[in-house]
C-alpha cells in the first residue's frame, strides 16, 4: 500500500509492528536514512541492536546470497520483542528476492524495512510494496520540513518550541541546512541550553548554528557598512595574513550588500526582509544588518552594488595589472566614504 506524505510522519513516529514491511525511497539519502532510523528505533527500541533484534543486510550481500533475507525474518531471537530485517541501498536487482520474502512472511516474523534511492513508478521493488496488503511504500522528497517535523526535532533535542521571531529563524535554518545537519545543530543547541531556564534567543541560535565560510570576513564588512573607513586597512592586513584573497573579499562584500539590499527593499521593512536572506542570519548579527539596511537605504545600496560589480569585473580583467588587494581596499574605502556622506 502507498503511504501518503500526510500520513507518513505519524507512521514513522509510531509504526505498526504487525505489518509485513516498509519501503522508504527517495533521491536524498540523508532524508531517507533519518526516516529509516526513526522507524527502526520505534519498532525495536533503544536496545534492539544490542539484543540482536535488528539484522542489517546490504543489498550487495543479498545479491550474492538471496537466502539472507528469508533467514533473517524467520530467525528466532534470544530476546523478546519485535524484530527487524533491514535491507539498505536496495534496487530492482533484488526485487525478486524481496518479493519472495514478502510472500513467505507470517505473523511473528521480523518486519522487513527496505531503503532505496529514486524508484520509478514502474520499479518492481516499489510495485511489490505498493501492491502488498500488509506492507507500505513511501517516497521521501526534498520538500521543506513542516512545522510538526521541526517541533519534533526540537523536542527530541530537549528544546521547547519557541514562538515568534526565534521560531521563524529556526524554520529558516531548517530549510537552509540538510536534515542531518539541522538535527545535529538542534542537538548541539539542546546541550548548550541544558540547565538554562531562560527563553531560547537568537543569540543562542547564533552560538550553535554552523559557521559560514564567510564568517572571517564579517569584521571588515561590518566596518565598511558602518562607515568606519579608518579601520579598514588594519583588518585587511589581518585577513591577508590569514590567506583571504581579493576576489573572495569582493564576493563576500557583494553578498553582504546584496543581503542589505534585499532587506531594505522589502515592503514590510528591513526586519521582514532580513528573514528572507539565505543563508539565514541570527542574533546580534541579524540586528546589526537590519540597522545597516535602514541606515543605507535602497538607493545607496544600489550604488554600492554597482561599485562592487565594477571592482569584481576589474579584478577578473585580463589587462588588470594593479595589486588586486589594493583595488578591493580602495573600493571598500569608497563605500565607507559613501556611508559617511549618507550620514551627513
Amino acid at each position: 500500500m502507498k503511504l501518503s506524505p500526510r500520513e507518513a510522519p505519524g507512521y514513522f513516529a509510531k509504526p505498526d509492528p504487525a505489518r509485513t514491511g516498509l519501503l522508504i525511497y527517495g533521491a536524498d539519502a540523508m532524508r531517507v536514512a533519518l526516516k529509516r532510523q526513526q522507524v527502526i528505533a520505534a519498532l525495536v527500541g533503544p536496545t534492539g541492536e544490542e539484543e540482536m533484534r535488528l539484522t542489517r543486510i546490504p543489498a550487495g550481500d543479498l545479491c550474492k546470497d538471496p537466502a539472507l533475507l528469508l533467514d533473517a525474518i524467520k530467525a528466532i531471537g534470544f530476546f523478546p520483542g519485535p524484530r527487524v530485517a533491514f535491507v539498505e541501498e536496495a534496487n530492482d536487482t533484488i526485487a525478486e528476492t524481496v518479493l519472495s520474502a514478502l510472500s513467505e512472511w507470517q505473523n511473528g516474523d521480523a518486519q522487513i524495512i527496505v531503503t532505496a534511492g529514486t524508484l520509478k513508478a514502474t520499479s518492481k521493488l516499489r510495485k511489490a510494496f505498493e501492491a502488498h496488503k500488509n506492507a507500505f511504500a513511501v517516497g521521501i522528497y526534498d520538500d521543506p520540513p513542516t512545522r510538526e517535523e521541526i517541533e519534533k526535532t526540537l523536542g527530541d533535542a530537549g528544546i521547547a518550541a519557541p514562538s515568534g521571531d526565534v521560531m521563524a529563524q529556526i524554520t529558516a535554518l531548517a530549510r537552509d541546512l540538510d536534515p542531518g545537519d539541522f538535527r545535529q545543530t538542534m542537538e548541539k543547541l539542546g546541550l548548550y541550553k541544558r540547565g538554562d531556564s531562560t527563553p531560547l534567543s537568537g543569540a543562542d541560535l547564533l552560538a550553535c548554528a554552523p559557521t559560514s565560510t564567510e564568517a572571517a570576513l564579517d569584521d571588515v564588512l561590518n566596518i565598511v557598512a558602518d562607515a568606519k573607513q579608518g579601520e579598514i586597512g588594519p583588518v585587511l592586513r589581518k585577513l591577508q595574513s590569514q590567506g583571504v584573497n581579493a576576489v573572495s573579499l569582493c564576493i563576500g562584500a557583494m553578498r553582504h550588500f546584496r543581503a542589505l539590499h534585499v532587506a531594505a527593499s522589502d515592503p514590510g521593512g528591513p526586519g521582514a526582509g532580513i528573514s528572507k536572506v539565505r543563508p539565514p542570519v541570527f542574533g546580534p548579527r541579524r540586528d546589526r544588518m537590519v540597522r545597516q539596511a535602514q541606515s543605507w537605504g535602497v538607493a545607496n545600496l544600489e550604488t554600492a552594488l554597482t561599485l562592487l560589480t565594477d571592482t569584481d569585473l576589474q579584478l577578473r580583467s585580463a589587462g588588470q595589472n594593479a595589486p588586486a588587494l589594493a583595488l578591493v581596499e580602495r573600493a571598500l574605502i569608497r563605500l565607507a566614504m559613501l556611508g559617511n556622506r549618507r550620514n551627513t
